[in-house]
C-alpha cells in the first residue's frame, strides 16, 4: 500500500506519453488536410486501378527496377493485359508531374523515397 504514490504517478506520466499527439493535434487546431495533387489530364486510367496504385506503387516500382537492371525484363503486362515500359521516367513520369503530384504525396505522407539517388530528377516545364 506505501506504493500507490508511484504507481498513480506512473500512471499518469504513462498517459501523458500515450495522449500527446492527441494533445498535439488539438493544440494546432487542425489535423493535415490531403495534398492538392494535379492528376494528368491526357490520360484517363493508370497502368493499374487508383486504389493498386495508392497501396503499391512503391511495390511496383522496386519490382521493375529488380525486374529491369537485375533479370533484363523491360515489360510490365497489367492486369488488363495492356503493356509497358518498366521505367519510372519513361511511363510513370510520362502522365504525372514529380512535382505536382509526387511531392506533394510523398510530403504529406512523410516519406522520402530514394529513387532521385540513382534517377536525373526531371527537368519540368514551368507554367
Amino acid at each position: 500500500m506505501h506504493n500507490d504514490g508511484k504507481i498513480v504517478l506512473g500512471l499518469i506520466v504513462f498517459l501523458g506519453i500515450l495522449l500527446t499527439p492527441f494533445w498535439y493535434n488539438v493544440g494546432s487546431g487542425q489535423a493535415a488536410t490531403k495534398p492538392d495533387i494535379v492528376l494528368p489530364a491526357q490520360e484517363k486510367q493508370c497502368i493499374e486501378s487508383t486504389r493498386f496504385m495508392k497501396d503499391n506503387h512503391m511495390q511496383l516500382l522496386i519490382q521493375w527496377r529488380d525486374d529491369v537492371v537485375r533479370n533484363g525484363h523491360t515489360t510490365y503486362v497489367a492486369s488488363d493485359g495492356k503493356k509497358y515500359d518498366e521505367s519510372l521516367t519513361g511511363t510513370c513520369l510520362k502522365c504525372h508531374s514529380k512535382t505536382e503530384f509526387c511531392d506533394r504525396c510523398h510530403a504529406y505522407a512523410d516519406v522520402h523515397p530514394d529513387c532521385w539517388n540513382c534517377h536525373t530528377a526531371p527537368q519540368e516545364k514551368k507554367p
